[in-house]
């Protein structure tokens, strides 16, 4: 069973997670967190968010983001996606 949709709005907060596919390892080392957070700032100014906190763990991660613009789904989906095909690329 799939979850509900997200409600989306203008100005409002989320606490967002994401899991490596089968629960796999997403962050191999402090390198690949520096990565992501690379992605991660690259989304915050393309998407106009404000991230208020955040939590990287080996399989997946926390974020507290705000959204002026009501445009989770769409930065999210750009954020794993880029996110996942630049790892994929390093390692195979």
């Amino acid at each position: 069973m799939s979850r509900p949709l997200r409600i989306e709005f203008a100005g409002a907060l989320y606490h967002v997670t994401s899991r490596g596919d089968g629960q796999e390892v997403i962050f191999l080392g402090d390198e690949e967190r520096h990565r992501f957070l690379d992605v991660l700032s690259e989304l915050v100014h393309d998407f106009n968010w404000a991230v208020h906190a955040y939590c990287l763990m080996d399989n997946h991660y926390h974020l507290l983001i705000e959204t002026p613009e009501g445009n989770l789904s769409k930065g999210m989906r750009h954020l794993n996606g880029v996110y996942t095909q630049r790892f994929n690329r390093r390692h195979g």
